[in-house]
């Protein structure tokens, strides 16, 4: 992908599927050259051969700095990162936690988004449109039985991106936080049950239009595309069916067209 200095670069973390491929295939629509990183080659190559011009992947894993330091040096410039690599492990209550898993969320969620924002940020400090946008979680917002491991790790990459906001104030960069609900994608809730597709069938089941992965990428791109002096510190986006972590409707919604 040859550098065009008409269009701005987005790099996206966590690229090469569900929110992070939708929002590269949302930013590359909206005039952005578009850097795709993950840890599977084979899925970054997906997603950039059907973006096509003005995209390219770049293997990195976020959890270990070497990787994330060359990734960087191969990127070069960048208006906006879109730190969205991670995931959640496990349903195990506190007793019976598994800390290997814990460790793992923790690396990926926190860690590597510490790592990556580092690398990238004498890149966005030097753009006129820096802008780093951070992927937490509703889990950032709210605890639930089961998932102390997964909210403890959103809770910590959200006083990252809080920090960070206060350290660069002065500076023209924008943090913004988005905080998902409810997605729907195809692997966030099978790997969070190692593997097994029953339960991880279960989440959805009778939910009426749970959010999926375009619709957050939406909103990335809306705050992304305001001015530069606009910053949206949080924006929490939830299905109409899920009024909180613990309440969720399951049946139908009358949305009253046709549909």
């Amino acid at each position: 992908m040859p550098s065009d200095p008409t269009r701005p670069v987005a790099v996206v973390t966590g690229g090469g599927s569900g929110i992070g491929a939708a929002t590269a295939r949302r930013l590359h629509a909206e005039g952005f050259d578009v850097v795709v990183t993950g840890r599977r080659r084979e899925r970054l190559d997906a997603v950039v051969e059907a973006l096509g011009d003005h995209a390219r992947g770049v293997a990195m894993d976020v959890t270990d700095p070497v990787s994330v330091r060359a990734a960087a040096e191969d990127i070069g410039d960048c208006d906006v990162l879109i730190n969205n690599a991670g995931g959640a492990l496990g349903t195990d209550p506190v007793e019976h936690g598994d800390p290997a898993e814990w460790r793992d969320m923790f690396d990926s969620n926190v860690v590597g988004t510490l790592q990556v924002t580092q690398a990238l940020l004498p890149a966005l400090r030097r753009s006129p449109r820096g802008t780093l946008v951070v992927v937490t979680s509703l889990a950032a917002e709210v605890v639930y039985p089961g998932g102390a491991g997964y909210t403890a790790a959103k809770h910590a990459e959200r006083a990252l991106a809080e920090t960070l906001r206060l350290e660069l104030n002065g500076e023209r960069i924008r943090v913004v936080e988005i905080c998902p609900g409810m997605v729907h994608t195809e692997g966030f809730s099978l790997v969070r049950y190692h593997g097994d597709q029953s339960k991880a069938d279960a989440v959805y089941e009778g939910v009426d239009r749970p959010l999926t992965a375009e619709d957050v990428a939406e909103c990335i791109a809306f705050c992304v595309n305001l001015p530069q002096h606009v910053n949206v510190d949080r924006l929490v986006v939830k299905p109409v069916a899920q009024a909180a972590p613990h309440l969720l409707h399951r049946g139908p919604i009358d949305w009253d067209d046709g549909a």
